[in-house]
C-alpha cells in the first residue's frame, strides 16, 4: 500500500511539472522591445491582397516579381518600402510578408513585428558590395585603393544606432577585410557623409560625392544616375534579402514565395544583381 501511494505520488507530481512547464511554456511572456512595436494594433492580413513591407533597396527587385506574379495570376500584390517609421504601423496590422535588407537588418525587425520570429526568416538572395560612381567614371575610380586617394569624397551608409539598415559597417568591413588598420584610417579621412539608409545615401552621393559604396541593386536600378566599380574579390562582401511570412497571411502569399523562389523570379532579380 505504501508503494502504491508513492508511486501514486509520483505520478501526480510528474503530471503538475508538465502542466506547469507547459503553462509557462504558453505564458512566456515576449520580451522583444521594439520602438514601434504597438500592442494595441490587431494583426489582420488576410484581406485578399498580398502586402510585403521592408527597406529600400531589396525593394526594386520584389516589385518586379510582384509585377510579373500579378500578370501571371490576377494577384494583387503590393510592397511598401522606405524609413520603417512611414510604414511600421500599417504593416503590424496588414503585413503578409516582412522583408529585409541583410540578416541583421531583419533581426531588427524581428523587434517590432511579433507575429513574426526568427523561425520564420528566410533568406533568398543574395548581392555584393561595389563602389558607385558617377556616370561615366569622371574621377576614373578602378578600385577600392582609388577611394584612398587624397581628395577623393566618399559616402557610406550607417544607421548610427538608431536607423536599420544593411549598409551599417559595410566600409569598415571593406576597408578592414585585408588586416590594415591603415586602410580604414585613410578611407575614413576620405568620408564626406555617413548616411542613416541607402536612400539618403544615394541623395547624398549625387550631391556631394565622387563614389558611393553601396550594394550592386542601387546603380543597376538607377543606371542614368550611377555606374558602378566592383572591388576586388578579396574584399568582396555580400549580405541577403530574407522575408517572414505571417501565419496570419493570404493564403495566396506561400504560392507568391514559391513564385519568388522558381526559376523565374531567379531570373526577375538577377536583372538587379540579386544572386544564389
Amino acid at each position: 500500500m505504501k508503494k502504491f501511494k508513492t508511486l501514486a505520488a509520483s505520478v501526480a507530481l510528474a503530471t503538475l511539472s508538465a502542466a506547469s512547464m507547459a503553462s509557462a511554456a504558453v505564458n512566456t511572456p515576449d520580451t522583444r522591445e521594439g520602438v514601434f512595436y504597438d500592442a494595441s494594433i490587431q494583426h489582420q492580413p488576410a484581406d485578399g491582397v498580398i502586402r510585403l513591407y521592408g527597406p529600400g533597396g531589396p525593394h526594386s527587385a520584389l516589385i518586379k516579381v510582384a509585377q510579373a506574379y500579378e500578370k501571371k495570376t490576377g494577384q494583387k500584390v503590393e510592397v511598401i518600402f522606405g524609413p520603417e517609421k512611414k510604414w511600421s504601423r500599417d504593416a503590424q496590422a496588414k503585413a503578409d510578408i516582412i522583408f529585409g535588407s541583410s540578416e541583421q537588418s531583419i533581426t531588427a525587425y524581428l523587434e517590432n513585428y511579433h507575429f513574426i520570429s526568427e523561425k520564420d526568416v528566410q533568406p533568398v538572395y543574395i548581392r555584393r558590395a561595389v563602389i558607385a560612381v558617377k556616370k561615366g567614371n569622371p574621377k576614373n575610380i578602378q578600385g577600392f585603393n582609388d577611394l584612398l586617394k587624397e581628395g577623393t569624397k566618399v559616402v557610406v551608409t550607417e544607421g548610427k544606432g538608431v536607423y536599420n539598415t544593411s549598409g551599417t559597417g559595410v566600409w569598415e568591413d571593406i576597408a578592414g577585410r585585408e588586416g590594415s588598420l591603415e586602410d580604414i584610417q585613410k578611407l575614413r579621412q576620405n568620408i564626406v557623409a555617413f548616411e542613416k539608409g541607402s536612400g539618403a545615401g544615394f541623395k547624398s552621393f549625387n550631391e556631394k560625392a565622387d563614389a558611393w559604396i553601396t550594394w550592386i541593386d542601387w546603380p543597376m536600378t538607377n543606371p542614368a544616375k550611377a555606374d558602378y566599380v566592383d572591388l576586388d574579390k578579396s574584399r568582396t562582401i555580400y549580405r541577403d534579402m530574407n522575408i517572414a511570412v505571417s501565419p496570419k497571411a493570404d493564403p495566396a502569399t506561400a504560392d507568391f514565395v514559391k513564385y519568388l523562389n522558381s526559376d523565374e523570379g531567379e531570373k526577375l532579380v538577377a536583372t538587379l544583381g540579386w544572386t544564389r
